[in-house]
């Protein structure tokens, strides 16, 4: 590790059913209130999943208003049309961008444009806008958007949020199902350590979910749509002997990495260290998942990061509440650090699944927790599955020190992802 660049979180932004300020994010999970309720963004009356954690009728215009003085003048002018007549997600985007540059202090800081990477979590991340188009094509063709062919792009994220920012760096979007966050964050690793740039800017971008996503997923049996469409705020239950399946959610973050070095010099606020990130595959496309693939990824990380199983204070679990989900990542974790290893939590418990974007949303949150020394409870575990030898913080929140979070993220596809952040200390070039 001492010879490889180290990385600076220097900036974090979140927008979820829970709060649209780190603080307040924080406060719910340890409160552990739940963000699920009845869909609103659209009918519900023939999709079979009917629950979820919906950011309909969030105040985008309001929210802009509120960051646009304590931005630069040109920053806001930018931001202020693509605001107006960008997608709604696209939109969401923007903001979580100008936030998290602002918890960055990167306009107190500026980096050389060509220094900056953008980089977005995720695909088809515009569902819901391109239902509706459709649906508009087969009605009238010319009623369609006329900047359809852009807005229908995962890249337009990554376009709208390097022109707010200025970013003239690597741009790219990243798609992983539900591991592309810390794809995502794993690509910044490699742009700082091998690309040469300073700052790199991940978007963990709020999924757009049409209702045919929903249904699909209700028939394939992924999702909760049986026995909690009348209770909403139970529907999601990691562990629980009930589990049924992952509930689907709305929620974005951005996170702003930086070259430690970088961020030392300025004196800039550290959040914590990125130490690294590893990808593996279970070579098999169906969401079946392995405890040896993800064993194998946990390991791999920590060994890449010269980082002991014992280090390891705290693991925010993947843990969607599907039945062979949960049990075969605990079955991972248990292999890996024993029964009596370190302490888990499931944050789908409250959020539910933003999908794409949460491994991005839900490292937000275990930093979050990291530096207050204190972990949200696992909610809704009624009966713990007895399969589960783990301690998954069950009995509301908990003080608890961490010094080394790790964070996983499996996706369909086979696809397995495991980060490790390091708590900074009291000073920044700790």
């Amino acid at each position: 590790m001492s010879t490889r660049r180290r990385i600076a979180i220097t900036g974090m932004a979140i927008n979820t059913p829970l709060g649209d300020t780190l603080e307040g994010h924080l406060a719910a999970l340890l409160a552990g209130r739940s963000a699920i309720t009845r869909w609103r963004s659209f009918p519900v009356d023939d999709v079979l999943c009917k629950v979820g954690a919906d950011l309909e009728g969030y105040d985008i215009d309001g929210r802009f208003e509120a960051l646009a003085p304590r931005l630069p003048a040109a920053v806001a002018e930018r931001a202020r049309g693509l605001v107006r007549r960008v997608p709604w997600s696209t939109r969401l985007s923007i903001l979580l961008a100008l936030d998290a540059a602002l918890d960055a202090g990167l306009y107190d800081s500026p980096c050389p444009p060509e220094r900056v990477a953008t980089l977005v979590a995720g695909h088809n991340v515009n569902n819901h806008y391109n239902f509706r188009q459709r649906r508009d094509f087969d009605d009238e063709p010319d009623f369609i958007d006329g900047l359809y062919a852009l807005y229908a792009l995962d890249t337009d994220h990554a376009g709208c949020v390097s022109e707010v920012l200025g970013g003239k760096g690597a741009i790219c979007t990243l798609g992983g199902a539900c591991a592309s966050g810390n794809v995502a964050l794993r690509q910044a690793v490699d742009e700082i350590r091998h690309h040469g740039a300073e700052v790199a800017v991940v978007v963990g971008a709020v999924l757009d979910h049409a209702p045919i996503d929903f249904h699909a997923m209700a028939i394939m049996g992924a999702v909760a749509h049986k026995r909690f469409n009348d209770r909403p705020p139970l529907a999601s239950r990691p562990f629980d002997t009930q589990r049924e399946g992952f509930v689907p959610a709305h929620g974005g973050a951005v996170m702003i990495l930086e070259r430690w070095d970088r961020a030392v010099a300025r004196g800039a606020r550290i959040h914590g260290e990125l130490l690294g990130v590893e990808l593996g595959a279970d070579a098999c496309h169906l969401p079946q998942p392995s405890a040896e693939g993800q064993q194998r990824v946990m390991e791999a990380v920590m060994a890449a990061c010269d980082i002991d199983p014992s280090q390891v204070d705290y693991v925010n679990a993947h843990a969607t509440s599907t039945p062979l989900g949960d049990v075969t990542e605990t079955r991972a974790i248990t292999a890996v650090f024993g029964a009596d290893g370190p302490k888990v939590n499931a944050t789908k418990s409250m959020l539910g699944h933003t999908c794409w974007s949460a491994a991005v949303v839900e490292t937000v949150g275990a930093v979050l927790q990291m530096n207050a020394g204190r972990l949200h409870p696992s909610i809704n575990i009624d009966t713990l599955d007895p399969e589960i030898e783990l301690d998954v913080c069950r009995h509301g929140p908990l003080e608890h020190p961490v010094e080394v979070l790790m964070k996983n993220a499996f996706g369909f596809g086979g696809i397995n992802s495991v980060s490790l952040i390091r708590r900074a200390g009291r000073g920044s070039g700790s």
